[in-house]
């Protein structure tokens, strides 16, 4: 059994037992989330939403918080001696699926 959820403008294909990386939600470990922004669940037969599945939910337990590696920004501008050079650390939350129900 596998579902599609929406976190951050971004979609995610999860199972039980997975862990990923959400963007930054403010929990401390431990702690139960449960997202009803599913787009698709396949449980033997695909229920596919307009946007979402009705009642159903994925339940996530975070795991911990932290920082990505740094992704650099470069941007130049050819023959104008102009250039820019800039980085940032992505801030993520790591939850563990726990449940999936359609």
């Amino acid at each position: 059994m596998y579902a599609i959820i929406k976190n951050g403008g971004k979609q995610y294909k999860v199972q039980e037992g997975d862990f990923i990386n959400l963007d930054k939600l403010g929990a401390s470990p431990k702690e139960k989330i449960t997202l009803t922004e599913v787009l698709a669940v396949n449980d033997g037969e695909l229920k596919i939403g307009t946007p979402f599945v009705e009642g159903a939910k994925v339940e996530l337990e975070v795991v911990a918080e932290g920082k990505d590696k740094k992704v650099i920004i470069y941007k130049k501008r050819r023959r104008k001696d102009s250039k820019l050079k800039k980085g940032f650390r992505r801030e993520y939350t790591r939850v563990k699926v726990t449940g999936i129900s359609a």
